[in-house]
């Protein structure tokens, strides 16, 4: 299927910080986001937000409490708090759900320095107090928790998504 023809996706665009849900044609969803301070590169390593068709690999935290903290995609028991963020100041925070990312571009973002899914890519909740609109993150897709449930609810493993400028 072509690039324009697709009427089911998940659209990341970069130059606006915002997601939006495309089914059957139609934006069912959008929301602000924050991609990485280092702008757009798929190199293992950059901090950068990979660019180009991606998927959803796994869908991971379905039922969890709001600000569930993962480590290694999974949860460390720890509830996210003002105080908790206090004893850790260098964390990364990723919080309440994640929709793990797999290239699907062979070369760009898929295998070898440029493998979305072995850097690691995700789209994931963040503390309230991050700003949204804005490139702050370490390459990942940072959203607010309440916009990552929903978002959540909406897809399944194997959905496009497309990350652009």
């Amino acid at each position: 299927m072509s690039d324009n023809t697709r009427t089911n996706f998940l659209h990341i665009h970069i130059a606006e910080q915002q997601c939006r849900l495309w089914l059957n044609g139609q934006c069912v969803f959008s929301a602000p986001v924050s991609t990485a301070l280092n702008g757009v590169g798929e190199q293992n390593g950059s901090g950068q937000t990979p660019g180009g068709w991606h998927q959803i690999r796994a869908c991971i935290g379905d039922g969890m409490p709001v600000n569930t903290v993962y480590r290694g995609r999974r949860p460390t028991g720890e509830i996210y708090s003002p105080a908790l963020a206090k004893q850790h100041p260098q964390r990364d925070w990723i919080l309440t759900r994640i929709l793990w990312l797999s290239g699907s571009e062979p070369g760009k973002n898929r295998l070898g320095q440029v493998d979305s899914m072995r850097r690691y890519i995700y789209i994931h909740g963040t503390p309230d107090s991050e700003p949204m609109g804005e490139p702050r993150s370490h390459g990942c897709i940072r959203m607010r928790n309440d916009d990552v449930i929903a978002l959540f609810s909406l897809v399944t493993p194997g959905l496009p998504v497309l990350i652009d400028a």
